[in-house]
């Protein structure tokens, strides 16, 4: 088990987004006997994922409602599919833009250090 600062440690993330993320229930800590919160092993991957998520881009409206279908059960694993799916979709666009982006700097540097070394 993991403290709220343990495990925003581990995760490279604020106390306060841990908390954030409670609020709207994305993850649900444990409570101790004197209330404080408490971080199981499945919190930490789940948190992980949700991380990942967020660095891709998945706005939180979206975290939130992949995290109530996990809530929810079983039944609803058709719509956190296609819910994943789309994400999925969305990250291959930004990889084509980030891959278009690199050769245009590629070729931008290129330029300006030929034009550099024949000056120099």
């Amino acid at each position: 088990m993991f403290t709220i600062g343990e495990i925003a440690e581990i995760l490279g993330i604020s106390t306060h987004t841990l908390r954030y993320y409670e609020k709207e229930k994305i993850v649900t800590p444990v409570r101790d006997a004197s209330g404080d919160r408490r971080y199981h092993d499945s919190h930490l991957k789940w948190l992980q994922f949700v991380i990942k998520l967020k660095e891709t881009q998945m706005p939180i409206a979206k975290i939130k409602k992949y995290a109530s279908l996990v809530l929810e059960g079983e039944h609803t694993s058709q719509e956190r599919l296609n819910l994943l799916e789309e994400h999925k979709h969305s990250i291959n666009k930004q990889i084509k833009t980030l891959q278009a982006a690199d050769e245009m700097l590629e070729h931008k540097t290129s330029a300006y250090k030929d034009f550099i070394s024949k000056r120099g």
